[in-house]
């Protein structure tokens, strides 16, 4: 299925479980800007060590190198359709975006999925969320006893906590999301794009959701 879609909202969200569900389910390319700068950082590149100071302070990376990034990666794997996890977090990036599927053959992005949350419940998620530390699995301390056993179950990586997932820097991040990644709701209703999802439910439910709107929007 060859479609083109951003997954959008507040950190812990949701965002990385569903995109991960829908690329299993679907098979369409995913990723996000997180998980390209953790390849960097692990290469300890001076880009990828200069992107994680900003993430540990809960800041956002420059829109340049974030951009630039995705390009390289829509370049390799993005023909065939992509799922982006939390990009774009700027009006500016959102633009970018335009710009390179413009370039890239004309197309456009078939839908931005805005997946709606309290506070409450990003202060839940976040509280007890775990990461893959290779690649990027996102999972909780209370699911499938991954306390008693902090191992990926794709590819044996370390389950983590994220630096910036502490609650002081949550606030930072929250802080960021109001400012500068709310207006993109505007941005995608005025491009008839941008589809609300309720995220405070069951990530099985939330996904009947999505999956049935990829599958109305493909027909």
């Amino acid at each position: 299925m060859k479609s083109r879609i951003v997954l959008l909202g507040a950190p812990g969200s949701g965002k990385g479980t569903q995109a991960e569900m829908i690329t299993r389910h679907f098979a369409i390319s995913v990723t996000s800007p997180g998980t390209i700068l953790r390849r960097e950082r692990d290469l300890e590149t001076p880009l990828g060590l200069q992107a994680d100071e900003i993430a540990k302070q809960g800041g956002l990376v420059p829109d340049d190198i974030i951009v630039k990034l995705i390009e390289d990666w829509l370049n390799l794997h993005g023909k065939e359709g992509f799922v982006f996890d939390g990009f774009p977090r700027t009006v500016t990036q959102a633009e970018r975006l335009e710009e390179i599927l413009q370039r890239n053959g004309g197309a456009s992005l078939d839908i931005a999925i805005w997946l709606e949350v309290s506070e409450e419940t990003v202060r839940d998620r976040i509280a007890s969320r775990l990461q893959c530390r290779r690649c990027g699995f996102t999972t909780s301390l209370t699911s499938a006893c991954f306390s008693e056993r902090p191992v990926c179950p794709y590819c044996d990586g370390p389950l983590i906590r994220r630096n910036d997932d502490d609650v002081s820097v949550l606030q930072t991040r929250l802080a960021e999301y109001k400012s500068k990644t709310e207006p993109l709701a505007s941005f995608y209703e005025e491009r008839h794009a941008l589809h609300r999802i309720d995220g405070n439910r069951d990530r099985e439910v939330v996904f009947a959701d999505i999956s049935a709107l990829i599958e109305e929007r493909a027909r």
